[in-house]
C-alpha cells in the first residue's frame, strides 16, 4: 500500500477521535450533535471535489474522445455520489435532532440536495441505456456537464433566496462566524481528509471500471 494511503488512514483515525473527543462550546439546540459537523460538511465538500473532476473528464472526453476519460468521469461522479448520500443521510440525522423530523419539505436546501443526486440517478441510469461505448460516452459527457452545472445553483444560489431553516443560509457557516474557532480546529482537517479519502475511493472505483472496459472490449474484439 502507498505512503499516501497510510497518511490517509491515520489523518482520517484522528479527526474522528478528536471530533468524537474534542471540547465543544455550548450551542443551543445542536448541542453535542454539533459534532456532526466533523462529517456533515467535509462530506459534501468530497462530493463537491469528485463532481468537479467528473466534470473535468467529461470535457477532455469531448475534446479528445479517450476511452480513459469516459470511465474517470464515471468513476469520479459515483464517488461523489456516494459522498452525496452519506451527507443527505448525516443532514437528516440532524434534521431529526433539531427539526423533530427526519425530513421536511419545508426545507428547501434539503429538498435541493436530494434534487442534485436525483440527476445523478439519471446519468447512471443512462449510462446502462446504451451498449455502444463511443455513444454512451459521448452522450452522457454531454449530460454530466449538465449535471454539474446545475449543484451550484441548487445547493447554493437557490436555498439562498428562499426561507431556510438551514444554518447559514445566506452563506456557508463552515467558513462563517457562527462556526466556534474550537469546533474549526477538527472541521478543517475533515475537509481534507475527507476529500482525500474520496480520492483513494475514486482510484479504486476507476481502476475496476478500467478492468471490466478491457474485458470487454477484449471479448467484443478477440486477437
Amino acid at each position: 500500500m502507498n505512503l499516501w494511503k497510510y497518511l490517509i488512514i491515520v489523518w482520517m483515525s484522528l479527526v474522528i477521535i478528536g471530533g468524537f473527543l474534542i471540547q465543544i462550546p455550548f450551542i443551543p439546540v445542536l448541542e453535542q450533535t454539533a459534532r456532526n459537523l466533523f462529517f456533515h460538511v467535509p462530506m459534501w465538500m468530497a462530493m463537491y471535489t469528485m463532481f468537479l473532476i467528473s466534470f473535468y473528464h467529461s470535457i477532455n472526453y469531448l475534446r479528445k474522445a479517450n476511452w480513459s476519460d469516459d470511465i474517470k468521469a464515471q468513476a469520479a461522479a459515483q464517488t461523489g455520489f456516494i459522498f452525496g448520500i452519506c451527507g443527505l443521510m448525516t443532514g437528516s440525522l440532524w434534521a431529526r435532532f433539531t427539526w423533530g423530523t427526519w425530513w421536511t419539505f419545508a426545507e428547501p436546501k434539503m429538498n435541493l440536495a436530494a434534487l442534485a443526486l436525483m440527476i445523478y440517478v439519471a446519468y447512471f441510469m443512462l449510462r446502462s441505456a446504451f451498449d455502444e461505448p463511443k455513444k454512451r460516452a459521448r452522450i452522457t459527457a454531454v449530460y454530466n456537464i449538465f449535471a454539474v452545472s446545475t449543484i451550484p445553483f441548487l445547493l447554493y444560489v437557490v436555498p439562498r433566496q428562499l426561507t431556510s431553516l438551514h444554518p447559514g443560509a445566506d452563506g456557508n457557516p463552515a467558513f462563517s462566524e457562527i462556526t466556534a474557532a474550537e469546533l474549526r480546529f477538527i472541521l478543517y482537517p475533515a475537509m481534507v481528509g475527507f476529500i482525500a479519502l474520496s480520492c483513494w475511493v475514486y482510484n479504486i472505483t476507476y481502476r475496476a471500471y478500467r478492468v471490466k472496459y478491457i474485458s470487454e472490449q477484449t471479448i467484443r474484439n478477440p486477437l
